[in-house]
C-alpha cells in the first residue's frame, strides 16, 4: 500500500508538473508573437497621428486618447459607488438578507460576459441618445468595473481589526467617522489596489464598446459623440486586409498588454510597500 501511495502521488505529481509546462509553453509562445510582431511598429508616430485609411502612414493617438478618455470616466464612476456599495456590505449590512442577495447579484456581474452590458447599455442608453457615445461607453466600462470594487471594499474592511472600530466609538466618534477616518485610512492601499485592478480590468474590454462608443477615425475628445478606442481599433484593423493595418494592431495590441501588465505589478508592489512603511 505504501509503495501504491507514492507511485500515485510521483504520477499526479508528474501530471500537474507536466499541465503547468504546457500552460507555461502557450503563454510564452503569444507573448514571443506579441512582442515580436509588435514592437515593429514601434515608433515616435504611433503615439503622435492619428489611425489611418487604408495603403496610409499612421498611428494610434486618438485611440489611446479615446481608450484614457473614457477608462477614466468608467473609474470616475464605479469608484464612488463600488466603495459605498462595499462598505454598507461590511458595516451595514453584514448578514442580512438584502446583503446575501447584493453578493450574489455582485458575483453573476462579475462573471456575466462584458458583452452583455454591452448590449443593456446599447438598449438603455445609445438608443435613447439615438447615436454612439463616449459616455455609453463609460458607463458601460463603468459597470463591468463595479463588481471588482464592491468586493475588494468589503473584503478590505473586514479585516480591519475590531479593536480600532471600538477605539473610535469609545471616544463617542459616530460609525460614519470611525469608518470613513479610521476604517478607510487602515485600508487605503487595499482600496487603490482594487481601483488598479478594476481599471486592468476593464482596459483591453472590446465587446462592449462595440455597442456603445463604435469607433471614430479622428481625434475626437467629445464624449458625447462616437469615440475611437484601442480594443475596437485593434480589432477592425486585425481583420483588414491591409498590412499597415495589421501591424499597427499588433502594436496596440502589445500597448494594452504592457499597461495591463503594468497595473497587474503595481497592485501586487503597492501593499508591499506600504508595509515596508
Amino acid at each position: 500500500m505504501r509503495l501504491r501511495r507514492k507511485i500515485t502521488n510521483m504520477v499526479f505529481q508528474l501530471a500537474c508538473m507536466f499541465a503547468t509546462i504546457i500552460g507555461l509553453s502557450v503563454l510564452v509562445a503569444i507573448l514571443y508573437t506579441l512582442v515580436s510582431k509588435g514592437l515593429a511598429g514601434m515608433q515616435w508616430s504611433l503615439f503622435t497621428e492619428i489611425t489611418p485609411g487604408p495603403g496610409s502612414e499612421g498611428g494610434l493617438a486618438n485611440a489611446m486618447l479615446g481608450s484614457l478618455i473614457m477608462t477614466s470616466m468608467g473609474i470616475l464612476i464605479a469608484a464612488p459607488i463600488g466603495v459605498m456599495g462595499g462598505t454598507w456590505l461590511a458595516e451595514y449590512g453584514a448578514n442580512s438578507k438584502v446583503a446575501s442577495t447584493i453578493r450574489f447579484l455582485n458575483g453573476m456581474l462579475m462573471s456575466a460576459p462584458s458583452i452583455l452590458i454591452g448590449l443593456f447599455v446599447y438598449e438603455m442608453v445609445v438608443i435613447n441618445m439615438g447615436h454612439f457615445s463616449g459616455w455609453a461607453g463609460a458607463i458601460a466600462l463603468a459597470i463591468i468595473a463595479l463588481p471588482v470594487i464592491i468586493s475588494t471594499t468589503e473584503e478590505m474592511l473586514k479585516l480591519v481589526p475590531t479593536s480600532l472600530r471600538e477605539a473610535g466609538s469609545g471616544l463617542g466618534a459616530p460609525k460614519w467617522k470611525v469608518v470613513t477616518l479610521l476604517g478607510y485610512r487602515a485600508i487605503s492601499t487595499g482600496l487603490v489596489t482594487g481601483i488598479l485592478l478594476a481599471i486592468a480590468r476593464i482596459s483591453g474590454e472590446t465587446a462592449p464598446l462595440l455597442f456603445t462608443s463604435m469607433n471614430n477615425s479622428f481625434m475626437s475628445l467629445d464624449p458625447n459623440q462616437p469615440m475611437a478606442n484601442l480594443p475596437v481599433t485593434i480589432y477592425q484593423f486585425a481583420m483588414s486586409p491591409d498590412e499597415t493595418w495589421n501591424q499597427l494592431a499588433w502594436s496596440g495590441a502589445l500597448l494594452i498588454t504592457l499597461t495591463i501588465l503594468a497595473l497587474n505589478l503595481s497592485s501586487r508592489l503597492l501593499p508591499r510597500l506600504a508595509k515596508r512603511r
